[in-house]
Order: C-alpha cells, then structure tokens, then sequence
C-alpha cells in the first residue's frame, strides 16, 4: 500500500473520526478508504446515466450572499423544471431542484456545482 500525507481541516477531522467511529474501522486509514469508496460509487452512478434522467437535486449550499448556484442554475436553467429556495440556519440555504434532463448534461451541471466546492451537500435522487 502507498502511503500518502493528507491536510484536513478540523471540520474533515471530525467527520474523519465519526465514520471511523460510526463504522468501528480500525484507524482513520480505513475510513478514508471508505469515504472514498463511498464517493467512487457516488461517480459511478453519476457516469453510468444514459439518455434522458429524471429527479430530484439536493443541495445545501454554506453562503447564502454567494450568488454562485444561480450561475450554475441559469446556466442549466432548461434541465431545472421546478425549484424550492429555503434559508436555514447559519446563513445556508437549501436548494431543491426537479431536473428533467439528458444524462450528459446533469453530469456536466453536477461536475460545475462539485468544482466550485461551495456545497455542503449535493445528492441527485434519480426517479
């Protein structure tokens, strides 16, 4: 195995420990390997779409003044066919999309919002 050196903040840390906690893994090795197996078959699923894709998108984005999801969302405005503002807590909001598009391009509008890394938590829930 290749050992590598990793920076985390103590936010990641945290998580880090609760998933090792969570899944009684031997060290915060394993639970890296885990998260990462996790975010593999995340991809996975996002690659093997094919054709036209129908759901829901979920996003938890961490800065309400930051206008960068509207920019993404006016870019891919005819794939959103209904969408739900909410402000939470933390000045967060939650962004709630019914998507109705083709594989390719809610791959390419997923790829935009995982790049910015300003979300706290993104999940496409195909129907």
């Amino acid at each position: 195995m290749t050992i590598i050196s990793i920076s985390l903040n103590d936010d990641n840390l945290k998580a880090l420990d609760g998933i090792q906690a969570m899944y009684g893994l031997a060290g915060r090795s394993e639970a890296v390997r885990r998260a990462i197996g996790a975010a593999q078959a995340e991809a996975q699923d996002t690659m093997d779409m094919d054709g036209a894709v129908e759901g829901v998108l979920i996003i938890v984005k961490k800065d309400h003044a930051d206008p960068w999801m509207s920019l993404i969302q006016a870019k891919h405005e005819d794939d959103i066919k209904t969408q739900l503002h909410s402000h939470l807590k933390n000045h967060k909001c939650l962004e709630v999309m019914v998507i109705s598009s083709d594989a390719k391009d809610l791959a390419a509008m997923l790829k935009d919002i995982h790049a910015k890394g300003k979300a706290d938590y993104v999940r496409f829930v195909r129907s």
